[in-house]
C-alpha cells in the first residue's frame, strides 16, 4: 500500500493527464457532458424506488430515494472503477509498447476518473438532502475514510483482474456479470438493518444465522455502503462490526494482488 501511494505521488502529473484525457474523450460531443456521470445512479434510484412501492422495504423512516442514492454512489464508483480498471492495461496497449512507466498507473487512472464522477454525484445528493430536509451531522467527517476504503477495495480487484485480463480476455467480459450479481449481495436495494434483523434478531437461518452474517460482511461494500448511509443520512456512528471483516480481508488480499500485478507486468508488452 505504501509503494502504491509513492507511485501515486511520483506519477501524479501523468495520472492527472490520463484522467483528463479519459474525461474529455468520454464526454466529447455529448450534449449533457459530464452530467452523464450521474445519470446511472439517478436512473437506478428511480427504478428501485418504483420497485419499493410494490415490495415493502424498511428504511427506518428515512426517505427511500435518499437512502438508495447514498448507497448507489459508492457502489457505482466501485463497480465502474473495477470494470475499467480490469480493462485499463489492454485498452492502453499502444502506450505500453512505446514507453515504460509503472503499469499500475492505468488502474489508478481508471479509479481517479471515477473519483471525479463520484464527487459530481455529491452535488445531486446535497440537493436531495435539501429537498428532504435532512442535514448532515458531525459523523459526516467519516466520509473521506469510507471513500479511501472504497478506493483500496477497487484497486485490490483491479490490480489482479488487470493482470489476468492481459492473458485471459474472458476476465474483462466476466467482470460486468460478476458485478451485477454482487450487487444483490450488497445492501444497495435494501438496507443492512434488514439483513441484521433477519439474521441476528429473528435468526432466520437457525444456528447458521450468525455465521451467514459474518460471511455477508466479508463483502467490503457492505460496510462502505452502510457507512455512507449512517454517517451522511442517518447522522449516526458507523457500524464497526459490519466494517471489520471486509476491511481485514481487503488488507490481506491487497499485497498479494499488487505483487501479482508487478510480477506479471514484465510480459505485458509481449503478450498484448
Amino acid at each position: 500500500m505504501f509503494k502504491i501511494a509513492i507511485n501515486l505521488y511520483k506519477y501524479r502529473e501523468l495520472i492527472a493527464a490520463l484522467t483528463w484525457k479519459n474525461i474529455v474523450v468520454r464526454y466529447k460531443q455529448a450534449y449533457l457532458g459530464i452530467l452523464w456521470a450521474v445519470l446511472k445512479p439517478v436512473l437506478l434510484t428511480l427504478v428501485f424506488t418504483l420497485v419499493k412501492s410494490f415490495v415493502g422495504i424498511e428504511t427506518d423512516n428515512f426517505p427511500y430515494p435518499l437512502i438508495t442514492f447514498a448507497a448507489l454512489m459508492p457502489w457505482v464508483f466501485f463497480q465502474e472503477s473495477v470494470s475499467e480498471g480490469v480493462n485499463s492495461v489492454t485498452s492502453n496497449a499502444s502506450l505500453i509498447k512505446k514507453i515504460y512507466f509503472p503499469r499500475e498507473v492505468f488502474p489508478l487512472t481508471a479509479m481517479v476518473t471515477k473519483l471525479v464522477e463520484l464527487f459530481i454525484s455529491f452535488g445531486i445528493l446535497a440537493a436531495m438532502m435539501f429537498y428532504y430536509k435532512v442535514m448532515p451531522s458531525i459523523y459526516a467527517l467519516w466520509l473521506p475514510a469510507f471513500i479511501l476504503y472504497a478506493m483500496v477495495v477497487a484497486l485490490t480487484i483491479s490490480f489482479f483482474g488487470a493482470a489476468m485480463n492481459v492473458y485471459y480476455r474472458d476476465i474483462g467480459q466476466a467482470i460486468p456479470i460478476a458485478m451485477s450479481l454482487l450487487m444483490y449481495a450488497t445492501p444497495v436495494i435494501y438496507p443492512l438493518s434488514l439483513v441484521q434483523k433477519k439474521l441476528l434478531v429473528e435468526q432466520a437461518a437457525g444456528i447458521w444465522s450468525e455465521k451467514l452474517y459474518t460471511l455477508y460482511t466479508l463483502n467490503p461494500l457492505v460496510g462502505i455502503i452502510d457507512g455512507f448511509q449512517r454517517t451522511l443520512i442517518k447522522g449516526i456512528m458507523p457500524d464497526f462490526h459490519a466494517l471489520y471483516p471486509g476491511l481485514i480481508l481487503t488488507l490481506c488480499i491487497l499485497p498479494f494482488s499488487y505483487w501479482f500485478f508487478k510480477r506479471a507486468e514484465s510480459w505485458f508488452a509481449d503478450v498484448i
